[in-house]
């Protein structure tokens, strides 16, 4: 009672049994009525031809003939005159008729004929009365009587075909839910399955497309599920695989380069160097655990944005003033076209992450001698921020990406060029923190732009 697809099945075949029990009373009911009406009226018929005859021909012989016809026949026929008095009937008669032929006497019946008796389970007969009359003046009545054990075996043999059929319908209706519910559910626990390999950490899940249905959407959904699963925990273990060297590298430095200065024999010079390079690789240390922090402060929803008005041009300048003695060096160029006086609502600490990371990773993948171009444009409901550079650019295929967490572009990158793959995905946090969206277009060989659109009430 657990599978879904019983549980399916018995409710299909609860509905389909009360409509089916439904709709064969209606049909039996209406048979039954319509048999009991078409005898009904046979039996009228009869009395009112017998009458007709009467009518014209009202002496002993045809009288006789009439009462020896019915005496052949499944009916029986009494004839009275106008008073009443039964002048003739047919042999054998049915029990009670002559009674009831007495107990009818004196009732106005119209011409077409009457229904004396249309009680056919409780009585043992039904009957219908015809006047004869000349004119406008009755002078005697025609009586038809029929047994009722032929009507209550027409019923018996009616309730047969119906309990034959009903139990055949029930059957195939049986076999039809349950394969049906089968058919069904099988998908479904096909996906129970996938999901519980899903959730035991195998992620080799294959569920193809059955169906255009929900069912054949939900079973791509987790398919997809299954296939971005496999991509973050191949991303996931490339990270980890990169946080361990980039860990262990600068811990090796240190170690050794701290050994080198402690040296008796080192010049204070030599020493100095050697604390530098000491200093150095504690500062790429500190920054890989900051954004490990703030990725994880990401991932528990305790990033908070602390806004304020800014004047962009200011902030802008100040921010890129310390990339001043780096674009020197790479002998770039950084132009900011930015009009004064324009005020946006932000959190100048975050924000700024923001700006350095795009300006470091436009240095970084830029050839000396280029430009980097930061405007600001406003329009009615926005305001758009955009870094272009004349960098290596970012393949096609790797654009989708370029915002998850731990997704590095190039997974060979040396320790001097490449990142963490953590700036991107916190940049896009802080900027959807603020309300804003941030996209990139990107053409190998020529260039990365990236925009961000902040709404200025935002």
């Amino acid at each position: 009672m657990n599978r879904i697809s019983i549980k399916l099945g018995l409710l299909f075949l609860m509905f389909i049994l009360i409509i089916e029990a439904a709709l064969f009373f209606y049909l039996y009911s209406g048979l039954a009525n319509t048999r009991i009406s078409e005898e009904l009226e046979s039996l009228r018929l009869r009395g009112n031809s017998h009458r007709e005859v009467l009518e014209k021909h009202h002496d002993s012989a045809t009288l006789n003939h009439v009462a020896l016809m019915e005496s052949e026949a499944e009916t029986d026929v009494v004839i009275t005159d106008k008073t009443g008095g039964i002048i003739s009937s047919s042999r054998p008669l049915i029990q009670g008729a002559r009674k009831a032929v007495e107990k009818w006497k004196g009732k106005s019946l119209t011409y077409k004929g009457e229904i004396m008796q249309g009680d056919w389970k409780s009585t043992p007969y039904i009957a219908t009365a015809s006047p004869i009359k000349k004119g406008r003046q009755q002078f005697g009545t025609v009586y038809m009587f029929k047994n009722t054990n032929d009507i209550h075996e027409m019923i018996a043999r009616l309730q047969h075909h119906f309990y034959v059929a009903g139990a055949v319908s029930i059957l195939f209706s049986i076999v039809t839910i349950f394969a049906l519910s089968k058919f069904i559910t099988a998908p479904l626990i096909k996906m129970k399955k996938a999901t519980e390999k899903l959730s035991q950490g195998d992620l080799s899940v294959k569920l193809g497309a059955h169906s255009r249905d929900e069912l054949g959407q939900l079973g791509m959904s987790i398919q997809s599920l299954a296939n971005e699963l496999q991509r973050l925990r191949k991303e996931r273990n490339e990270f980890l695989s990169s946080i361990s060297h980039e860990l262990q590298t600068p811990l090796m430095y240190l170690k050794g380069y701290a050994d080198v200065a402690r040296r008796p024999s080192n010049t204070p010079q030599e020493r100095d160097k050697y604390l530098a390079i000491v200093e150095e690789e504690a500062g790429r240390i500190s920054q890989l655990v900051k954004d490990l922090f703030q990725l994880a402060q990401v991932d528990q929803h305790t990033f908070f944005i602390q806004k304020q008005k800014v004047e962009l041009a200011t902030y802008l300048h100040t921010i890129c003033a310390h990339f001043h003695l780096a674009l020197k060096e790479k002998e770039m160029e950084l132009d900011i076209s930015c009009s004064q006086g324009l005020y946006i609502s932000l959190d100048p600490e975050r924000f700024q992450q923001v700006i350095i990371n795009l300006l470091d990773n436009a240095m970084k993948y830029s050839k000396e001698g280029t430009k980097i171009d930061l405007m600001v444009k406003k329009s009615a409901e926005s305001l758009t921020i955009t870094l272009k550079d004349q960098g290596i650019g970012i393949p096609e295929k790797d654009l989708p990406y370029v915002f998850d967490k731990l997704y590095r572009v190039e997974k060979s990158r040396s320790r001097k060029s490449g990142g963490y793959g953590l700036g991107l995905s916190i940049v896009k946090e802080i900027v959807e923190a603020h309300g804003g969206e941030i996209t990139i277009t990107s053409e190998t060989g020529k260039g990365t732009t990236v925009e961000i659109a902040l709404r200025e009430d935002g």
